[in-house]
């Protein structure tokens, strides 16, 4: 079994800063992809940003150049750094994890989500 936990959401003005963490512990040979995920009211969940186990990144164009996604794979943790944040950046985020089981197989896991709100 695996673990994803979220932290780092919260109330923020616009124009602010948030780091949100996402730590994986449990049974982990290899962990690929991780990225972050939101789900503002009313709509469907979207990508934000994911990052490969070699540090290739990847970011929905709304927060390219504004928001950062890193990894620190001894510790199983990937990190979003939200940089000039905006009302509309207002969701929960989920942190999502591709682990790969001494087997060869693969799972995608969830964590269970962080609330970030943007005042305007």
């Amino acid at each position: 079994q695996v673990q994803l936990v979220e932290s780092g959401g919260g109330l923020v003005q616009a124009g602010g800063s948030l780091r949100l963490s996402c730590a994986a512990s449990g049974r982990i040979f290899r962990l690929n992809d991780m990225g972050w995920y939101r789900q503002a009211p009313g709509k469907q969940r979207e990508l934000v940003a994911t990052i490969g186990s070699g540090g290739r990144t990847n970011y929905r164009d709304s927060v390219k150049g504004r928001w950062t996604i890193s990894r620190d794979n001894a510790k199983n943790t990937v990190y979003l750094q939200m940089n000039s944040l905006k009302p509309e950046d207002t969701a929960l985020y989920y942190c999502n994890a591709r682990v790969v089981a001494g087997s060869g197989t693969w799972m995608d896991y969830w964590g269970k989500g962080t609330l970030v709100t943007v005042s305007s």
